[in-house]
């Protein structure tokens, strides 16, 4: 057993000493007890340290939601490695700057995927240090397994099957040497100025956080809950994975986001836990085909990420009947968690703010005069270790009082909820996926004829919110708007390419040169 009881390794092993045979992971494919699923994390850390892989080595996953991303992910922790999750949505190139910067000698990926196979893609030459590729078959269980330039490619089975050379005290070994304080991962998020950055999480920080998570929605082993966020982000790993470790609730993880689907996963597995951003309750409860399935089995769900309107809070609890419905606020670099409303709390307060400080954080509202709204700062223990590789950007984020500097604006009521008001930052979330229009302002600035370009979130009745890009065209050139999309699709993860363009003379700029982006949202 694991030393330190704050580590992953330590959590899955009380987990499976105190419910055995309780049903842990159920996929499409593959079902798991406590026990089985200790065992196949076990097996999987064996196959990576077989690999070379060693304590403090950094080891991607860039899957969708299966089995194979959980027991990988544990796996990672128990070899005394570093999980960087990337997103399913990136293209290679996108993937390839988080591999260079991590220096990952082990990728863990899927075959194809909803038609694509961009590990294809991936530039080799740019990735000296990566040294092996583990695919996962998705779509097709035949994943292609040929060497891409000096990587070696392995079929999962034959990966796992490499780590039998390993004896099994020294994976315990391993386990048990790993300390609450080294990092569990690094999730990157994207800065103001474009280039994304790797936030560090100590394993005490992603426990912490989760715990807290799941004891707002009063989630116990009884619970069963359909994993509907994306493994990659902190909603389903941290609030997902990490929830149901510690509390001993069986997790039911979905490929992607199919309505009817996850109408009939709640009616066939009973599920009680059904988190999501409010685009996944509006689309069940306007769903054509609802009242055909048994949905009364229901009991938490916890949104946030967007605007939430009160009669989705309302229509949740009286047409879903779901007995807890929270809203959240949190950001990647506090840990994915910051403050949550409570069970007791009404349907507006649950709609309008984001409800009080959870896992030791402290929140104040940054202001000239220390009253009214202000930028959110929050200081604990699960802030953030800092940044990868950039001292600078951590000292700017947080300050010589350790208050980490969110760039959101907000303000507290009487009763000390957490209203989001505006941003300092123009990021805008589609889909639940936070943007950063510098970063697509800087893809789009490469394309041939293209002067000068802004882009601001616009609202969106599904995702919420979706980039509207401005452009200047340089005089004599010749741009059409499907040419613009098409040109960003190709370099930019869905989520992240407009939606629209509107072409311009001139941006509006203030005298220091910045462009006035309300101006722009009023146009839009």
């Amino acid at each position: 057993m694991a030393s330190d009881p704050r580590t992953v390794p330590a959590v899955l092993d009380r987990i499976a000493q105190q419910l055995p045979d309780h049903d842990a992971l159920i996929d499409a494919d593959q079902r798991f007890t406590f026990a089985e699923l200790r065992t196949a994390v076990h097996r999987t850390a064996a196959a990576m340290i077989a690999l070379g892989v060693a304590r403090g080595d950094r080891v991607a996953i860039w899957s969708p939601n299966t089995w194979h991303w959980v027991v990988g992910c544990l796996a990672v922790h128990h070899a005394g490695a570093v999980v960087v999750p990337l997103n399913t949505r990136y293209t290679a190139d996108e993937a390839a700057d988080i591999l260079a910067r991590t220096g990952a000698p082990l990728l863990v990926a899927t075959g194809t995927f909803l038609g694509a196979d961009r590990v294809a893609e991936l530039p080799c030459d740019a990735l000296p240090k990566l040294r092996h590729i583990v695919r996962v078959p998705v779509e097709d269980a035949d994943e292609p397994t040929a060497d891409i330039g000096h990587i070696q490619v392995l079929k999962w089975s034959d990966f796992v099957h490499g780590g039998a050379v390993i004896d099994a005290e020294m994976v315990a070994a391993t386990a048990a040497s790993v300390s609450g304080d080294d990092i569990s991962d690094i999730l990157f998020t994207s800065g103001t100025t474009g280039r994304s950055k790797g936030v560090l999480c100590a394993h005490r920080q992603s426990l912490a956080g989760s715990k807290a998570w799941a004891a707002c929605g009063k989630v116990n082993s009884d619970d069963r809950y359909l994993c509907i966020n994306p493994f990659f982000h902190n909603f389903g790993y941290k609030a997902g994975i990490l929830a149901c470790l510690q509390t001993g609730a069986t997790l039911i993880p979905q490929l992607t986001f199919d309505p009817e689907q996850a109408l009939r996963a709640v009616q066939e597995h009973r599920i009680t836990v059904l988190p999501g951003p409010p685009t996944i309750y509006q689309t069940l409860l306007d769903h054509p085909a609802r009242n055909h399935y048994d949905l009364g089995s229901l009991r938490f769900a916890v949104t946030g990420a967007a605007t939430v309107p009160v009669v989705l809070i309302e229509r949740m609890q009286s047409e879903l009947d779901i007995d807890i419905v929270l809203t959240a606020y949190g950001l990647t670099e506090s840990n994915g968690f910051g403050t949550m409303c409570r069970p007791e709390d009404d349907a507006v307060t649950v709609a309008t703010t984001c409800g009080r400080p959870i896992a030791d954080f402290e929140l104040r509202i940054h202001s000239p005069d220390d009253a009214g709204a202000g930028e959110v700062v929050l200081r604990g223990p699960n802030v953030m270790l800092g940044y990868l590789d950039d001292p600078d950007a951590t000292a700017e984020a947080i300050d010589s009082h350790g208050w980490l500097h969110t760039g959101d604006v907000g303000a507290v009521d009487a009763a000390g909820n957490l209203r989001i008001t505006d941003r300092l930052k123009d990021m805008y979330i589609c889909g639940g996926f936070n943007v950063y229009p510098a970063e697509v302002e800087q893809v789009l600035m490469r394309l041939d004829g293209v002067a000068d370009v802004a882009v601001i979130g616009v609202p969106d009745e599904r995702l919420g919110e979706v980039g509207k890009a401005f452009v200047v065209p340089r005089p004599g050139a010749v741009l059409d708007k499907p040419a613009v999309m098409a040109y960003a699709r190709t370099r930019l993860a869905n989520f992240k390419t407009p939606r629209s363009v509107e072409f311009i003379d001139v941006l509006p700029r203030n005298p220091g040169g910045k462009v006035v982006k309300p101006l722009l949202r009023e146009r839009a």
